[in-house]
């Protein structure tokens, strides 16, 4: 590959404090690359006040590092790295994922052979190996956050068969590990920033889809999620998924739906929890 070609993937990871599972997630990102193959890898550290930064300079001084004097959120981080990419794909990645051998290969392979899918997401596995939820669903309209409540309430189910080995398209697919086409960014623009976590990435793959793109879940390639530990060190986590549920309804959808998430959420969050 010559110095200005571009690669085939970029993988950006944002980090705030999770040193130790950014190091093993980086360890698995270069394991799995595959030879030959150039993987472009982002590190966008949010200002952590642990050894993070240190520990990628000495595993890998190749990865590019854009170190922010502030936690910046989940959005506008991921964008920094996506404005420092040139992959003809980009792969959104958590520091507390491992990704197996091949797996990012995986990923590129299944949007080459898939040239109507503006993202796609992988299958999401705890370190038991059990299937993890919502590694994808549906867009959080009035009804199905009806359905999903009373689903919840009277049946103690979920709304996904998050253990399906089907691929299929889906409304989103979850930011831990999400494969997105350079052309389809190119025609929906970044994250939205005035999302500081949660949500981006629903509203990031409704837009794909507006512009006639579909979005993709791929079980066939499975990651390993640890899941949640910058969210438990983050005291703002459970406001900002409320807030961001606000705004999107806000950006989306119109007063009567809005009037509605404002007199059901009490409710709401008391069913789910979050």
């Amino acid at each position: 590959m010559s110095a200005a070609a571009a690669p085939a993937l970029s993988v950006v990871i944002v980090n705030w404090n999770t040193a130790e599972l950014l190091e093993a997630c980086l360890r698995s990102c270069l394991a799995a690359q595959v030879p030959g193959e150039a993987t472009e890898i982002i590190v966008v550290d949010n200002a952590s006040t642990d050894d993070s930064v240190a520990r990628v300079r000495n595993l890998a001084p190749a990865v590019r590092l854009i170190e922010n004097t502030q936690n910046t959120g989940f959005a506008r981080a991921n964008n920094q790295g996506i404005a420092a990419s040139r992959g003809t794909c980009v792969v959104l990645l958590n520091p507390d994922t491992v990704v197996p051998p091949g797996g990012l290969a995986a990923l590129a392979a299944f949007m080459e052979s898939h040239p109507d899918a503006g993202a796609c997401g992988p299958r999401l596995l705890r370190t038991d190996g059990t299937t993890q939820p919502f590694a994808f669903g549906n867009d959080p309209t009035p009804a199905y956050l009806l359905r999903r409540a009373t689903n919840r309430l009277l049946r103690g189910q979920p709304m996904h068969d998050w253990d399906t080995t089907e691929v299929q398209s889906v409304d989103w697919v979850a930011g831990t590990c999400l494969c997105v086409r350079r052309t389809a960014m190119e025609e929906v623009g970044l994250l939205d920033e005035a999302m500081f976590m949660y949500f981006e990435d629903n509203d990031w793959c409704l837009r794909l889809r507006q512009k006639g793109w579909r979005v993709y879940y791929a079980p066939e390639v499975a990651i390993v999620h640890v899941g949640g530990r910058s969210r438990v060190q983050n005291p703002r986590a459970g406001a900002a998924y409320y807030d961001s549920l606000r705004y999107f309804y806000a950006k989306h959808y119109g007063p009567l739906s809005r009037l509605w998430l404002w007199l059901s959420l009490p409710l709401y969050r008391m069913l789910v929890r979050y």
